[in-house]
């Protein structure tokens, strides 16, 4: 028998808001806890018992549900994705890593089946997402912790729901974090086809923020630009295009962005930096590319630009669960009237693991997996 416990993220220094949440200390999670056994339980979960390739490493296994504690959660699990975090995780490139083995998946829903005696946030039947990173959504059921869970509305579309939790809320707190935007006022990203590009569209067409969406040319990059268009996109261009002098042109119509959001890196970052507006923020979230960031000097002191970085696990650390179940609440509101759309997805079951791994490394990936449980 094995124990894995939910790893917790390490703190940050607070983040400049725009739209203030309430004010209040760190929270204090609680751990939820697993066992494992060869018994035919039936509780299945996919699991890696050390880092590397996540198709060589990844196992269906079955697992012994642990006993339901006094503030404990029973959960079902309904969805979850995979996403590029979790192959991170998998292969130990990831700025936290749960103790070996571990059950893979930080995101998905679940359906609360029984609660312990002392539970009062979540009843049975409730919809839940994991409040923190390291839980292990991969699986049929398991037994939480209740701190380790934040109980959502369940009249949102089950897309929706599973990945509700990582990339809207990464891309609501950059837009509203590191710069004072306001309406009319532009942002600048690549990756822009990505889970995170997707919400940063449709959030910003909401605030009345204008967009402009750069991503890598492929064979079908007008149905990608249609696509992007009908979430709300004002323009799409492509790294190739980004590059060109008559960009310059572009900015006469348009205002130049205060705000830059990188999830590459390398030369595609340096595009950004480069039609930024002086005192603008170019703010990375990822790094697709692999390469380093370069700012030349006169960027730095002649245009001030300056460079952040975001890491939801790190914001969620910092801030209070009321803070983070106040910023769902949010996202969920937009998705009731119509305003934030799931991305793309592909539903896989469970024992389909290997081909849906497979899939999510694939370049110019244009559906996103989920795993249905």
């Amino acid at each position: 028998m094995w124990v894995c416990r939910t790893l917790w993220e390490v703190r940050t220094p607070a983040l400049l808001r725009r739209r203030l949440l309430p004010a209040s200390g760190c929270r204090r999670p609680a751990a939820a806890s697993y066992s494992a056994s060869a018994e035919p339980s039936r509780v299945r979960a996919l699991v890696y018992g050390q880092h590397g390739h996540p198709t060589k490493v990844v196992e269906l296994k079955s697992l012994e549900l642990a006993a339901v504690g006094g503030s404990d959660v029973h959960v079902k699990m309904l969805a979850a994705p995979i996403n590029p975090s979790d192959i991170n995780m998998i292969q130990g490139n990831y700025g936290l890593l749960p103790k070996l083995p571990a059950v893979g998946g930080n995101e998905g829903v679940g359906q609360v089946v029984a609660v312990g005696s002392s539970v009062t946030a979540v009843k049975p039947g409730d919809w839940v997402i994991p409040a923190t990173a390291g839980l292990g959504t991969w699986r049929t059921e398991a037994v939480f912790s209740e701190e380790a869970l934040l109980s959502i509305p369940s009249d949102i579309p089950l897309h929706s729901a599973a990945t509700l939790g990582v990339n809207p809320c990464t891309a609501y707190r950059m837009l509203m974090d590191f710069e004072q935007l306001q309406p009319g006022d532009s942002v600048i990203q690549n990756a822009s086809n990505s889970g995170v590009g997707q919400a940063v569209i449709q959030i910003a067409a909401a605030l009345g923020l204008r967009t402009i969406n750069v991503v890598r040319d492929r064979p079908d990059i007008q149905k990608l630009t249609d696509r992007l268009k009908t979430l709300g996109a004002e323009h799409v261009i492509t790294e190739e295009e980004l590059r060109k002098h008559e960009m310059k042109n572009f900015f006469k119509d348009m205002p130049q962005p205060r705000l830059a959001l990188n999830c590459v890196g390398g030369k595609s970052s340096t595009e950004l930096l480069r039609h930024l507006a002086p005192g603008g923020t170019m703010v990375t979230y990822g790094g697709m590319a692999k390469q380093p960031i370069i700012a030349s000097v006169s960027q730095l002191i002649f245009k001030d630009l300056k460079l952040r970085g975001f890491w939801l696990s790190q914001w969620k650390k910092d801030h209070s669960p009321g803070q983070f179940k106040e910023l769902i609440l949010t996202l969920c509101d937009l998705i009731h009237r119509g305003q934030l759309t799931a991305p793309a997805c592909s539903e896989v079951p469970l024992e389909d693991y290997q081909s849906a791994l497979e899939t999510s490394m694939q370049p110019f990936l244009s559906s996103k997996q989920i795993l249905t449980i």
